[in-house]
């Protein structure tokens, strides 16, 4: 393994180097939860990340306190970025989990600048922050605080449960800006589940996490995502998922098809061979002109479900918006909510 690309190194001069090589701890932990895992804990010099002005983002800035993850999306479009530390994008993404230590501390420093215009952050948009690392790491608080002393406004995108740990700070933040909280669950097979996102809580846990929020007075929407084509995509798995997003409060209902960028696709491309081999031909053609599904493909996913959402009393979401929450004058949160279980 080689840190020559984000250390401080010839290759990657002090003035652009995200941390020096000199500051990566490598740990490990023999208890179940990390059994397998290694941990690569650094001090990153910069935690606010510019997102490339091609990109289809409709945010500017985002933090990501992590990279890899131990969910283990088989389709995580991230994988790529594993590359760039050359890490393997595939099991490596799933087991080499890199922690940027120092990010409360940092983003605190960095939201104090006068040079800081207090842009929208977003976060979970690359790797979860609220993955499992984040139990024993506990990064989240400290930068929710940053973000809160600031009035800074910001989103989260999480498929992880131990967001409801952090209630009070999402709270005491929402009192002062925007924060907008959605959570990911593409269906609710639970057969899909367990092979496609194998180190995820189960969509029946984290739209559990949406029912907790609503009912401490946080909306949270859900990104329908992915929706995965052969394997979630038929109408009477869109009612069922469709229907679960909707009695469990959700404020908003956005759906996203698979797409495969180079990195992931390559990973997904082998889980189908190993588990779905009679589809590879029909995804061979379905994405055989880039990462996305063809445009009529997407549009009548997304038909589907804003009839089925209409349908079941929710609509669609703004991508990317922040939602300010609805906070209670006394508002009654547990002092600490326990974690939900993974299965």
């Amino acid at each position: 393994m080689r840190w020559d690309n984000l250390g401080e190194s010839p290759a990657a001069p002090a003035d652009i180097a995200l941390f020096g090589t000199d500051a990566v701890t490598t740990r490990t932990f023999d208890t179940p939860e990390f059994r397998g895992i290694t941990f690569h804990e650094v001090r990153a010099r910069s935690i606010l990340n510019r997102v490339p002005g091609a990109s289809r983002m409709p945010f500017e800035w985002t933090v990501n306190p992590y990279r890899g993850c131990t969910h283990a999306c088989v389709y995580c479009f991230a994988r790529k970025t594993h590359g760039y530390l050359d890490l393997d994008t595939g099991l490596g993404f799933d087991s080499q989990i890199v922690v940027k230590v120092n990010a409360p501390e940092l983003l605190a420093r960095q939201l104090a600048s006068a040079r800081w215009q207090g842009a929208h952050i977003a976060m979970g948009t690359n790797v979860d922050c609220y993955q499992r690392a984040e139990g024993r790491y506990g990064l989240m608080p400290g930068i929710l605080t940053a973000l809160r002393d600031r009035a800074n406004p910001f989103s989260i995108l999480t498929k992880g449960t131990l967001i409801l740990r952090d209630l009070e700070l999402l709270t005491q933040a929402a009192r002062v800006t925007e924060v907008g909280i959605s959570v990911s669950v593409g269906f609710t097979d639970r057969e899909l589940w367990r092979t496609v996102e194998p180190g995820t809580p189960s969509p029946q846990r984290r739209l559990d996490v949406v029912r907790t929020l609503g009912a401490h007075g946080i909306d949270c929407g859900v990104l329908m995502a992915p929706v995965v084509p052969f394997l979630g995509d038929r109408p009477e798995q869109l009612r069922e998922t469709v229907r679960a997003i909707a009695e469990a409060g959700a404020s908003s209902v956005t759906p996203l098809v698979l797409h495969l960028r180079p990195g992931a696709r390559e990973w997904f491309m082998q889980w189908l061979r190993r588990h779905h081999p009679g589809l590879v031909g029909r995804y061979e053609r379905m994405y055989a002109d880039g990462a996305y599904a063809p445009t009529w493909y997407q549009r009548r996913i997304t038909r589907q479900v804003h009839e089925l959402a209409a349908e079941f009393g929710i609509g669609p979401s703004q991508r990317g918006a922040a939602r300010r929450i609805a906070v209670p004058e006394e508002p009654s949160l547990a002092a600490a909510p326990e974690q939900l279980t993974l299965l």
